[in-house]
């Protein structure tokens, strides 16, 4: 009789517990655990240094149109503002030659309208540019590249001036709008936004229902190039409002821009007098400050989207 042998019980295989990710070391990896490079100490230095550089400029010409020009002129130099602010403005703009009033009041006139032409025929355009089927959509965007690639302050001014002189518009602010009024770059902007940021998908959807080309575009693109527009109106204001040489060519001296203003008041009353000119220079950045202030987040974001997309 043969006897069976039971089968041995087999021992559980052992668990192999995953390898441990290697420590990292506090201070010496530079990548976040989400891919954001962690700033090191020469990073901020470099930052803070490159801060100072920034700002310095600015705070120079506080300090010297707070004081006098003898302060300017001595060695070393004042670092600290004085109490002569206040008075220097007073003078700048009750003077009748300088007529800084009269100055500021034409360039936010100027300005105003080529930023808001800029922004609203760009937002049109890329729009068409980049969501719109229609014949000859290349030919025109080349156009449009083709345009940014002529420098207009050096090849078209000559041109340009004779057309003034033609429609007789010399010394009228609409010999300065009317050249700004179309931005190729503005276009390019906002056709490559508007590639990225508003889905075929929507634009069919709203078509279903019924919307119009006018209705699409001022119901869904435009909510959705809001960050866009505020980064190439803040670009626009900027440029126009630091035009000099067109101005210079087209207005006189009774019907200034602030720039001209400026040069004026440097050149007829002020023309030894450092804090003066400092005191007009102040007074015509004060609007582009203001505007950093207010839409800085704003500014900071549509760049930021920009580059993400």
């Amino acid at each position: 009789m043969s006897t069976a042998t039971a089968p041995r019980p087999t021992a559980p295989a052992q668990r192999t517990s995953p390898p441990k990710p290697p420590r990292r070391r506090k201070g010496k990896d530079p990548i976040e655990s989400d891919g954001v490079f962690a700033p090191t100490v020469m990073t901020r230095i470099g930052l803070a240094f490159v801060a100072v550089l920034s700002v310095f400029p600015l705070y120079w010409m506080i300090v010297i149109a707070s004081r006098t020009t003898g302060d300017a002129a001595d060695f070393p130099p004042p670092f600290l503002p004085g109490g002569n602010l206040g008075e220097h403005i007073q003078a700048a703009f009750a003077h009748p030659e300088a007529d800084l009033l009269l100055g500021l009041r034409n360039s936010f006139i100027i300005t105003g309208t080529v930023t808001f032409s800029v922004v609203l025929i760009s937002t049109l355009g890329g729009f068409a540019f980049a969501k719109l089927k229609f014949r000859g959509s290349k030919l025109l965007m080349g156009t449009v590249l083709f345009s940014m690639m002529v420098p207009l302050q050096q090849l078209g001014i000559v041109p340009l001036y004779m057309i003034m002189v033609e429609l007789q518009w010399l010394d009228t602010l609409q010999a300065v709008i009317l050249p700004f009024l179309v931005n190729g770059f503005g276009i390019f902007l906002m056709r490559q936004y508007c590639e990225q940021a508003v889905p075929d998908e929507i634009i069919e959807a709203a078509r279903i229902d019924g919307a119009s080309t006018i209705g699409i575009w001022w119901r869904i693109v435009l909510p959705a190039l809001r960050p866009a527009m505020v980064v190439l109106g803040l670009l626009t204001f900027m440029l126009n409002w630091n035009e000099f040489l067109w101005p210079f060519m087209v207005l006189s001296g009774e019907n200034p821009t602030i720039q001209l203003a400026i040069r004026q008041a440097s050149t007829a009353m002020f023309s030894a007098d450092l804090s003066m000119v400092f005191t007009c220079t102040l007074i015509s950045i004060i609007p582009i400050a203001i505007l950093f202030v207010v839409f800085g987040r704003q500014i900071v974001h549509g760049i930021m989207e920009g580059s993400g997309k």
